[in-house]
C-alpha cells in the first residue's frame, strides 16, 4: 500500500463548540457573529457573539421545557435562516444533538431518519414542511410528539418558534450549560442517498474541531472573515465551514437561505473566502464567459492576454517556482488593470480563498479560474472523516486537478485494489442505529475504507479517479472512470452536464444537458435564431452539430475503452427539486438512469 503523510497538527484546545462560543462572548462580545436579512429587507441584521450567547441560553430553556435533555436527538428541517443556525448551538449548548435534514427529503427519507435517531422533536420552516412532518406524528414507529415551526402564522395546533424564546431562564439553569465532553456527540449527519438509505454518521466535539483546526492550519486568512453560507446545513461541508469554524476562528456567518441568490450575496458581502461546490464554479464561469463573449473585440483580446498571464504566474507557484520577475510585474500589472475590475462585478475582487470539494471538480474549470488569478483549492473528504481529509492549500502547496495533500488531523494510503482508506483524529465514531448504538465502521487499525478511488504522488498530492462502486466495468473486462469522461465533455461551453453510462455493454454512451445560461448565447453568437426554447435548441441542427463536435474533441483526449460512440442532448437542467442531483448538487446515477431509462436503451440500438 502507498500512503500519504501527514503534517505536524495543532493540539491547543479547548475542544467543545459550547467552550468555543462562551470564549467568544466573553473575550470578543462585540464582535459580528451571524448576519441575515428579513424577507423583504435591504439591510441584513447581524447579531454578536453576546448575543449569540444569550439567544441560544434562551433557546435551549425553551427546548429544555419541551422535555428534550442531555444526548436527545432534535430534527431541524429550515433553510439557511438564523432560527436553524441558533437552534443548532442552542441545542448542542444543552447537551443535545441537533440534526439537520435536506429540505428536499422525501417522507419516507424523513420517516427513516426519525425512525433511526429516535427524535421526540422537530423544529421546521413553515407551512410546507408542516404537511409533510404530521404525517409523521402519528407513526407509531417515531417517538415524534412535537413540531416548532418558525414562521408565524405556519404553526396551526403546534408550537410557535417564539415561544421558545419566552421560557424564563433561572440562574442554575445558566450554570448547567455548556458541560459537554470532547467525545459527546455534537450531530448527526445523514449521508445523502446517493447509493442507498441515508446512514447516520455520528461525529463527536473532538471530531468537528480537529477538523476545523486542521483547515485553520491550511489555510491563510484574516480573523474575522466573511462567510456566506447557501449550502444546506444537512451537508457536512456548510457544517463545517458556518457553525464549527466559525466558532474557532471568529468568523462572521451571512446567511443565504435561497442558492439561487447566492451570486447577489457574494457580489454585496464581498467575501474573503468563497465555497462552492463544483457546479456552483461551473455557474459561475458559464456566466463569465456569457458576460466575456459580449465585450467587443478589443477589450475581449486584453482580457485574453491578462488570463493567459494569470495562468503562466499560478503555473510556477503551482510548481513551487518564484515567477519571474517580469511576470511577477505583468501579473500584478493585469490584475490591478484589468481582472481585479472583472471580478469586483461579481463580487469576487477580494477572494483570497477559494475551494470546492463534494465532487471531482473540472480541470478546466480550475484553469479558468486561474486565469484570473483564482486558484480554486480542491479538496476531498466525506461525512464520515467530518468534512476536509485532503486539500490544496497555498501554504503547504497545490497540484491543480489533484485533492491536495492530508490534512493534519487525517493520514491516508491506498489499499492493494486502488481504494482510499482514511484513519485520524477526525474521522467519526460510527454509525447511528435505532437502538442508539454506534457502530464502528473502522477496521482494527482505525482504517475506515472510503469508496474513492485514487492514487498518492511522489509528492503526497492525493487524486481522486472515481467513486468504487460508480466504476463502469465494460462487457469486455475494462474498468472505466465516469467522471473522468464527464469532465472532458462538459469543457465544451455548450455542455452544463453529463452522464456516462456503458455497465456491461461494449462501448460506452452519454446523455448531455445543454447549459441553460451559456446554450443561448452561444447559439446566438453562431447564427441561430434568437427565441428558441431549450427544446428547440437542443434539436437545432447547428446546436447538434457543435455538441458532435464536443463529443470528438473530448473523445480525442481519451483512450478508446473511454471514448463516448452516441448520446442523447437534453435541455433540461438537472437538479435537486427533479431529483437527479443531491442536495449538495451531486449526480443521483441510479436515479438519472431509470429516468432515461428509454433513451439509455435507444443509444445501444443498430
Amino acid at each position: 500500500m502507498t500512503q500519504a503523510p501527514r503534517i505536524a497538527e495543532d493540539r491547543s484546545g479547548p475542544w467543545t463548540v459550547p467552550e468555543l462560543v462562551e470564549r467568544n462572548a466573553r473575550l470578543h462580545a462585540d464582535r459580528p457573529a451571524l448576519s441575515w436579512q428579513e424577507p423583504g429587507a435591504e439591510e441584513w441584521s447581524t447579531l454578536d457573539w453576546a448575543g449569540v450567547r444569550e439567544r441560544t441560553t434562551r433557546l435551549a430553556a425553551g427546548f429544555a421545557a419541551l422535555g428534550v435533555g442531555r444526548g436527545d436527538h432534535v430534527l431541524l428541517m429550515m433553510s439557511n435562516r438564523p432560527e436553524h443556525w441558533l437552534c443548532d448551538l442552542a441545542l448542542v449548548r444543552l447537551g443535545a444533538v441537533p440534526v439537520s435534514v435536506y429540505g428536499t427529503s422525501a417522507v419516507p427519507q424523513m420517516t427513516h431518519i426519525a425512525r433511526n435517531c429516535r427524535a421526540g422533536v422537530a423544529v421546521v420552516e413553515g407551512a410546507a414542511e408542516v404537511d409533510r412532518w404530521t404525517a409523521l406524528l402519528d407513526d407509531a414507529g417515531t417517538p415524534l410528539t412535537r413540531l416548532v415551526v418558525v414562521e408565524p402564522g405556519s404553526e396551526g395546533t403546534h408550537l410557535p418558534y417564539a415561544a421558545l424564546l419566552n421560557e424564563p431562564v433561572p440562574e442554575e439553569f445558566r450554570k448547567s450549560l455548556d458541560a459537554s465532553r470532547p467525545d459527546d456527540p455534537v450531530t448527526v449527519v445523514y449521508t445523502s442517498g446517493t447509493t442507498g438509505e441515508p446512514k447516520g454518521v455520528v461525529l463527536t466535539h473532538r471530531q468537528v474541531l480537529a477538523n476545523a483546526r486542521a483547515i485553520e492550519g491550511i489555510v491563510e486568512l484574516p480573523p474575522q472573515t466573511e462567510h456566506i453560507s447557501y449550502l444546506p446545513f444537512a451537508h457536512i461541508a456548510e457544517r463545517m465551514l458556518s457553525l464549527y469554524v466559525p466558532c474557532l476562528r471568529l468568523a462572521h456567518v451571512y446567511l443565504c437561505p435561497d442558492p439561487q441568490h447566492v451570486a447577489g450575496a457574494v457580489r454585496t458581502v464581498r467575501p474573503a473566502q468563497f465555497f462552492g461546490v463544483p457546479r456552483i464554479w461551473e455557474k459561475l464561469a458559464a456566466t463569465v464567459r456569457t458576460g466575456l463573449a459580449a465585450l467587443p473585440p478589443e477589450q475581449r483580446q486584453a482580457v485574453e492576454e491578462a488570463t493567459r498571464a494569470a495562468r503562466e504566474y499560478v503555473g510556477f507557484l503551482e510548481r513551487g517556482e518564484e515567477p519571474p520577475p517580469e511576470l511577477a510585474a505583468a501579473y500584478d500589472r493585469s490584475r490591478e488593470r484589468v481582472l481585479v475590475p472583472l471580478l469586483a462585478v461579481g463580487g469576487l475582487d477580494r477572494v483570497t480563498w477559494a475551494a470546492s470539494a463534494s465532487a471531482p471538480m473540472p480541470i478546466d474549470v480550475v484553469r479558468f479560474w486561474a486565469g484570473f488569478g483564482i486558484v480554486v483549492m480542491d479538496a476531498w473528504g466525506m461525512t464520515e472523516t467530518a468534512g476536509v481529509a485532503t486539500a490544496n492549500s497555498p501554504r503547504s502547496g497545490f497540484r491543480l486537478g489533484s485533492v491536495g495533500r492530508p490534512v493534519p488531523s487525517v493520514e491516508i494510503r491506498v489499499a492493494e485494489d486502488g481504494e482510499l482508506e482514511v484513519r485520524g483524529e477526525s474521522v467519526f465514531a460510527g454509525y447511528l442505529r435505532e437502538d442508539g448504538e454506534v457502530v464502528p465502521a473502522v477496521d482494527e487499525e482505525g482504517w475506515l475504507r472510503t469508496g474513492d478511488v485514487g492514487r498518492v504522488d511522489e509528492d503526497g498530492f492525493v487524486w481522486i479517479t472515481d467513486r468504487k462502486k460508480e466504476l463502469i466495468i465494460t462487457s469486455t473486462g475494462k474498468n472505466v472512470s465516469p467522471a473522468l469522461v464527464e469532465n472532458a465533455l462538459k469543457e465544451h461551453p455548450l455542455i452544463g452536464q453529463a452522464l456516462v453510462h456503458g455497465d456491461h455493454h461494449s462501448y460506452l454512451v452519454a446523455l448531455l444537458v445543454l447549459d441553460p445560461e451559456t446554450a443561448p448565447a452561444w447559439a446566438a453568437a453562431h447564427g441561430v435564431e434568437a427565441g428558441l426554447g431549450p427544446d428547440a435548441l437542443a434539436r437545432h441542427p447547428v446546436v447538434r452539430a457543435e455538441a458532435d463536435r464536443a463529443v470528438a474533441a473530448a473523445n480525442s483526449r481519451l483512450n478508446r475503452t473511454e471514448q463516448v460512440k452516441r448520446y442523447e442532448l437534453l435541455a433540461e437542467e438537472w437538479g435537486p427539486a427533479t431529483g437527479e442531483l443531491t442536495p449538495s448538487l451531486k449526480m443521483r446515477r441510479r436515479v438519472i438512469r431509470e429516468k432515461y431509462a428509454a433513451a439509455l436503451a435507444d443509444l445501444y440500438e443498430d
